[in-house]
């Protein structure tokens, strides 16, 4: 297992997906902008393979969409997928050192994604609420992490599990360097 961190997203995997999922939910680039509370510019940028979107831009663009934060961030899924370990597609935090690897996005009909967390102390990566019926389930790999939704939060160490809903405000962090945990968001 490595401990460099991975690459960012290929611009024309999130600029597809954004042009399909706003041409699927019928609405302009001036109403999809606004509703995310992003510049128009920003967002022809990005459905143009252009600019390097944070996770909370991208994250403010799906929940104006209603879709998962995977739909626009999911590479075309070949027929057999392996993702070594530091190779997964992933985005980072600008408020913290918060990093994830998607690992796998739910099929058609079913609703669940699955990333893999780094996250280093210092900092917290607060979340705002995710889509209506999201849960998440964190199992931890390494280090300790203190997570949860705003003021329920747990301190987590290896081998521990825990789930809670992620349709209100939560956050994660890290209290331990190094720390790692598989994170499942599953949409109800």
């Amino acid at each position: 297992m490595t401990d460099a961190v991975p690459a960012r997203l290929p611009m024309e995997w999130i600029a597809a997906s954004l042009k399909r999922e706003r041409t699927r939910v019928g609405l302009s680039l001036s109403e999809l902008a606004k509703r995310a509370g992003i510049a128009k510019s920003t967002l022809s940028q990005l459905e143009a393979a252009g600019g390097n979107p944070s996770m909370e831009t991208i994250w403010a663009l799906a929940v104006a969409l209603g879709v998962p934060f995977s739909a626009l961030v999911e590479p075309p899924a070949p027929v057999v997928q392996v993702i070594r370990a530091g190779e997964g597609p992933t985005v980072h935090s600008e408020q913290s050192s918060y990093l994830a690897s998607l690992l796998s996005a739910c099929p058609p009909g079913a609703r669940r994604d699955l990333y893999f967390v780094w996250l280093e102390p210092g900092t917290v990566r607060d979340s705002e609420p995710h889509i209506p019926g999201t849960v998440e389930h964190i199992v931890v790999s390494e280090g300790t992490v203190k997570a949860g939704p705003r003021g329920e939060t747990v301190e987590l160490g290896p081998g521990d599990y825990m789930s809670y809903r992620g349709d209100v405000a939560h956050s994660y962090e890290a209290l331990a360097a190094g720390t790692k945990f598989v994170l499942v968001m599953q949409h109800i």
